[in-house]
């Protein structure tokens, strides 16, 4: 028989116990480590949701602009800004947290831009009742219908991944790792919401 007296014994339940306590440490930090990751994806995800409906925004603009131009024709300024926006906020990919702020910036100025050419529409009868026109902006004001819903399902996965890159211990391990905060999607509040072109063209 192995006879241990009290001071190895102690030694030996010592070492256990560390042994263990290092391997629910890292089993603890691995896990954080999985739910960072997913969240981040879930965010790019969310993000790729936003990029399809903007695209689709981004190619209606063109058509609402060129049909506008026949009969708007002092509003040259107003529509070299809209065009100037959608090239710039096309131009950029959404892969990280700054590229996406950028975006969403632009965004919200093409909005509001978009929002000023809907009211001087009402000063020109004849564009109003353009049925290419009309057409053109009830598709334009779906897709705005669709980025709001893209945007709520954005914001609530970016809100899940910020609040464990800001709280301990998930944020130790977050910087360990380069994961950090991303931007919401919020509205400017010269946008004024989504764009509705029911309320301009249904008059």
């Amino acid at each position: 028989m192995i006879y241990i007296n009290e001071g190895e014994f102690i030694m030996i339940l010592t070492t256990v116990i560390t042994v263990l306590i290092c391997i629910f440490i890292i089993c603890m930090l691995y896990g954080i480590y999985v739910k960072l990751i997913k969240s981040r994806n879930k965010v790019k995800e969310a993000m790729s949701g936003i990029d399809v409906q903007l695209n689709k925004r981004y190619s209606l603009i063109p058509n609402i602009l060129t049909i506008a131009n026949k009969f708007m024709e002092h509003e040259r300024t107003l529509f070299e800004d809209i065009t100037k926006l959608r090239t710039q906020a096309a131009g950029i990919k959404s892969t990280t947290p700054e590229s996406i702020s950028e975006k969403l910036q632009l965004d919200n100025q093409i909005t509001s831009k978009m929002g000023q050419l809907l009211v001087s529409v009402e000063n020109y009868p004849q564009l109003k009742s353009d049925q290419t026109m009309i057409q053109a902006m009830q598709t334009y004001s779906e897709v705005e219908e669709h980025i709001a819903a893209a945007r709520r399902f954005y914001n609530s996965a970016v809100n899940e991944l910020n609040n464990m890159t800001e709280i301990f211990p998930s944020s130790f391990v977050a910087s360990l790792i380069g994961i950090t905060s991303y931007p919401f999607f919020e509205a400017d509040n010269e946008a004024k919401g989504e764009i509705h072109a029911s309320d301009y063209f249904n008059k």
